[in-house]
């Protein structure tokens, strides 16, 4: 949702030209493919965290306008909710040092904004779900006063045309109805962003749907919504059904919803930006001036800014992604399924176990994907996103029986994608001090069976144990997280539960 758009009606004919310049777009990116204009391999990595404003008593604060302008800092801009904001950390390349790099930087930079936050009244909070929001905060008033998310609001209401239904069955039932996608705010993530060649795209963008399961699973951090426990990881049923332009009866036929976690390996990265025009209306038909295929005739490359701004409506949780750098094209993987926080620690140790692992199953010989269906790995991210760090999950079998088994995600990760994460990060050249440290954050998850979610959780029942009201609890455990978050230690370190009332402010 980063591109700058400007409100405004679109007619009949605007939308038909829309459409001849995706198609145009298109072709150029075809065209772009089969003379190999890709940027060489750099071994790049990009970082963006969502984040949430918080007061000193929990409850989300809707000031993300004053904040940024407190801040000054072209690192953070705007998100869907005034309750959010969003760093964009810049690209790394990958080798050395390179997580702790991002740590500091990280930490600096969250840092400097809390403080800044608190000449307002607010914090900054890094975690999936602010536990403490209620559908009165995301409602249409509280979008943030940027064009393009009001323009997108307009447009994916128009094109349900009816309200959106939010219905969660986990450990409590969330059912509810939404005017608008504001509901979609609440979920705030990490993306993850891998430059690569098109030759390497398919096998790094399989590699990482098949691990999006893992990474969930030990990564959960959203196990609260309006006041209901639902799933460890709530964020991928809750923007699902807040951007659905589906009523029931296009559900029913078999449509695809735009937050979609896909239905089959590919081959090429070409596959996924077609399947995006086939599968998917413009929501935003605003047209450049540039003819891409002029400005490719013409020796030049062209921005795309029809396909670009189109798949960016179209929210896979391994998302494709064009660019241009200092005047060359390149593709990037956009790894989605994070959620945000507990700690800087903890995202990083995230982020080096994702590029570790998808090098190492992105360059195996006999490739996960080819001895794993694709209907498996979509019924493992909804596993791990439904129980977490005790979800179960399918794996291919080791050895001469080959086959698919059903392994403990714990054990799948601490036994097998551990040591792929750690010989992937020797191929990328990371030295091994920065390897073991944050490879060690995800293994003592795994030793311990915790994660933000699971912290969560305990947190709070053991408050309305001790007699808190749910509301009470809720605001509690988001107070205390915050406290431990800024204190920086690792999930797996926190003290369970909330300590005595006197300390808790």
């Amino acid at each position: 949702m980063g591109e700058k758009v400007v409100a405004g009606a679109f007619d009949l004919s605007d939308r038909q030209h829309y459409r001849d310049k995706l198609r145009r777009c298109l072709t150029g990116l075809e065209r772009l493919l089969a003379q190999k204009r890709f940027d060489r391999p750099k071994n790049l990595m990009g970082l963006e965290i969502e984040l949430n404003l918080a007061g000193a008593d929990g409850q989300p604060r809707m000031l993300n306008g004053q904040v940024l302008e407190r801040i000054a800092s072209r690192d953070f801009q705007t998100e869907l909710a005034m309750f959010n904001l969003e760093v964009n950390i810049a690209p790394h390349r990958l080798g050395g040092r390179v997580f702790d790099r991002l740590a500091e930087e990280l930490r600096t930079s969250l840092a400097y904004a809390h403080r800044k936050a608190g000449e307002v009244d607010a914090g900054i909070v890094m975690i999936g779900i602010l536990p403490t929001l209620d559908r009165d905060d995301l409602v249409s008033s509280n979008l943030s006063d940027v064009d393009r998310y009001t323009l997108l609001n307009d447009q994916i209401v128009a094109a349900r045309g009816e309200d959106f239904t939010l219905e969660i069955d986990g450990v409590e039932r969330l059912s509810c109805t939404s005017k608008s996608i504001v509901p979609e705010a609440a979920c705030t993530s990490v993306q993850l962003h891998l430059q690569v060649t098109p030759g390497r795209f398919a096998a790094v963008w399989n590699a990482a749907q098949a691990v999006t399961a893992a990474q969930i699973a030990v990564g959960a951090n959203s196990p609260f919504l309006f006041g209901h426990e639902l799933w460890r990881e709530s964020r991928p049923p809750l923007f699902q059904q807040a951007t659905d332009t589906r009523p029931p009866e296009l559900q029913a036929q078999g449509v695809r919803p735009r937050t979609w976690f896909g239905e089959r390996w590919i081959d090429s990265a070409y596959e996924l930006f077609e399947e995006n025009l086939r599968f998917f209306p413009p929501l935003l038909p605003i047209c450049d001036e540039e003819d891409p295929l002029e400005v490719l005739e013409a020796g030049g490359v062209p921005s795309l800014a029809e396909l670009v701004l189109h798949n960016g409506t179209v929210y896979r949780w391994n998302r494709p992604v064009y660019g241009i750098a200092d005047g060359v094209p390149h593709l990037r993987v956009e790894n989605r399924v994070l959620p945000a926080g507990p700690t800087v620690t903890d995202v990083v140790a995230n982020a080096a176990f994702y590029y570790g692992v998808v090098r190492a199953l992105a360059e195996e010989s006999r490739p996960v994907w080819s001895r794993l269906p694709f209907e498996a790995a979509e019924a493992n991210f909804d596993a791990a996103c439904r129980y977490g760090i005790d979800a179960r999950l399918q794996w291919p079998r080791r050895g001469r029986l080959g086959g698919v088994a059903e392994v403990d995600a714990v054990s799948l990760v601490r036994d097998e994608l551990l040591p792929l994460a750690e010989a992937g990060l020797d191929g990328w050249g990371v030295e091994p001090a920065d390897r073991d440290f944050y490879l060690g954050v995800i293994e003592e998850r795994c030793r311990r069976r915790t994660n933000g979610a699971s912290w969560q959780v305990e947190t709070f029942h053991r408050a309305v144990e001790a007699g808190m009201s749910r509301d009470a609890a809720l605001a509690a455990t988001t107070r205390r997280y915050a406290e431990l978050m800024h204190l920086g230690e690792p999930v797996h370190t926190w003290p369970v539960g909330l300590p005595e009332p006197a300390s808790l402010g």
